[in-house]
């Protein structure tokens, strides 16, 4: 029994119910308006023309390979980590706390005292993440001649505390974004990371890859497959979006392209578990680079779809949507696609109230009853007809 969890981002589709009155980007009606020449004829053969035209009730207009519909976020922050651990089974009642909203000159002085540093910039002002190259070359300069690490913030709940190699051992640095994490715990600040830098102040470069601390989630459907003897493969951040919890093996891999390949390594081996992929920052190359992203993916999965047997289970899905007009494009809450192959359904799924739908479809894969332990209320996306009570592979 093989399950393969693929989550794009970002991947939305447009509407989400949030009272404010604000108009919703969508972020795939909008790439294809802004290239009506792009095509993606695998996920349009799996169903995913289908969900752009909302046709997410009604039996498919043409003949589709997969189960097809919408998902809302329920929990309410906005940020990645939030839709991922959702698809896990946890739905949090409230947002992580957005760094420039806590992190003040008092914040920064307790975790200067309780790490025994003082970080930059000093705490006589409040840490934000600059941009302006000035400021960089000064603060760079002054890193060098104090040895401090320097402390800055992201709007998205990620602080980020940078050293440059010739002022602060690696092990120093790890043990300082430890501690600060273990505070961040209190204040729900989503991740603290770590970078190690080299190089001339005009020109610095990371030293080694930057070391990521996630908030431990609460119970997740990781944690209920591994303890039933599952193997559970993360690749890209989601070891990171996890804080490891839950999950028997890592590839952090760097690229779309090294996923794929892990990916096809993997399901060579004819071994049960889940492999859990995060295909992350598709927009970061503006609306031709997402345009290419998606394609390339595309491609990829008309031919690994080759691979998947019917009673193997594939779910695509995204955790969140962009703003491919916007000049920084920011992740804004939308509805996202959902496609479910297995057992040559091809069924509308509907408009589904919570992301939690995917856990609950996997813990009925893999014949786990662990909704009520997960708390979350979702609800399988399609039935299973199999024995119950799988205790390992």
């Amino acid at each position: 029994m093989r399950a393969l969890l693929l989550v794009l981002e970002p991947f939305g589709a447009g509407h989400f119910p949030d009272g404010s009155g604000v108009s919703t980007p969508d972020s795939l009606g909008q790439l294809f308006h802004a290239i009506p020449d792009l095509e993606l004829p695998t996920l349009f053969s799996l169903g995913l023309e289908e969900i752009m035209k909302g046709r997410v009730f009604d039996p498919p207009a043409k003949e589709c390979a997969a189960s097809y519909g919408r998902m809302i976020q329920r929990s309410a922050g906005a940020d990645s980590l939030s839709g991922l651990w959702e698809l896990a089974g946890v739905i949090a009642e409230r947002p992580f706390t957005a760094a420039d909203q806590l992190i003040t000159k008092e914040c920064a002085a307790v975790l200067s005292s309780k790490c025994g540093v003082e970080f930059l910039p000093n705490p006589s002002g409040n840490p934000r993440l600059l941009t302006e190259s000035r400021e960089l070359d000064a603060l760079r300069k002054e890193h060098l001649r104090s040895g401090s690490p320097i402390l800055t913030f992201s709007a998205d709940s990620h602080l980020h505390i940078a050293a440059h190699e010739s002022t602060l051992p690696p092990m120093r640095l790890t043990q300082i974004c430890r501690i600060v994490r273990q505070h961040c715990d209190v204040w729900r600040i989503a991740c603290v990371t770590g970078q190690l830098l080299a190089g001339p102040p005009e020109a610095w470069k990371s030293a080694a890859p930057a070391l990521r601390l996630a908030m431990v989630p609460p119970r997740t459907l990781l944690n209920a497959l591994s303890e039933k003897g599952l193997p559970v493969v993360a690749l890209s951040g989601i070891n990171d979006a996890f804080a490891r919890s839950g999950i028997t093996r890592a590839y952090p891999t760097s690229s779309a392209a090294e996923s794929m390949q892990v990916i096809e390594r993997l399901w060579d081996s004819p071994q049960n578990g889940m492999i859990f992929a995060h295909f992350g920052n598709l927009d970061q190359e503006g609306v031709r680079g997402f345009a290419r992203a998606l394609e390339t993916f595309d491609t990829w999965l008309g031919t690994f779809l080759e691979q998947i047997e019917s009673d193997d289970l594939l779910i695509l899905t995204g955790s969140n949507g962009s703003d491919p007009a916007a000049l920084r494009p920011e992740h804004p809450r939308q509805e996202v696609p959902v496609l479910v192959r297995y057992g040559g359904r091809n069924a509308p799924l509907g408009l589904r109230e919570t992301f939690a739908d995917v856990a609950a479809t996997l813990t009925s894969f893999f014949g786990i009853d662990e909704r009520s332990r997960l708390g979350t209320a979702g609800e399988p996306l399609i039935t299973f007809h199999r024995p119950r009570g799988i205790s390992g592979p």
